[in-house]
């Protein structure tokens, strides 16, 4: 059912769900690892010590059936709710709009962009007007 796309859309689908990947597969691995930086940045967040590898695990599993183009679909409304949760997080705490509460709206953008331009059922499931 994959439709033929150029090279460009495809290198910049790729570039753009791999920004998203990348992060996350960095985001996950230190919530297994629990380095001090994170334990205390999640707790100032308001979440106890014993939620981070939960999260990180959580995290992990939607960015790696994000990663495998079978299950990419799955993946991304995965990680949108995970993204959805870290954006309430960062509400509830009045932190910087641009810089901390959006910032996962951007990656899910970039996200949503990157599987949208190389799943020809994406692109049906999302249409855009011409």
């Amino acid at each position: 059912m994959n439709t033929r796309i150029s090279k460009g859309r495809l290198w910049t689908s790729w570039i753009m769900s791999g920004l998203v990947i990348l992060f996350m597969l960095f985001d996950g691995i230190m919530k297994l690892f629990k380095p001090a930086v994170v334990v205390e940045s999640t707790i100032q967040l308001g979440f106890q010590e014993h939620h981070i590898v939960i999260m990180g695990v959580l995290a992990l599993i939607s960015t790696i059936l994000y990663a495998l183009p079978r299950t990419s679909f799955l993946g991304v409304v995965l990680l949108t709710g995970y993204f959805g949760g870290v954006i309430v997080t960062h509400l509830r705490l009045d932190a910087p709009l641009f810089s901390n509460t959006l910032f996962p709206v951007y990656l899910a953008v970039l996200a949503w962009g990157g599987i949208w331009l190389r799943n020809e059922q994406v692109r049906k499931l999302i249409p855009f007007q011409k």
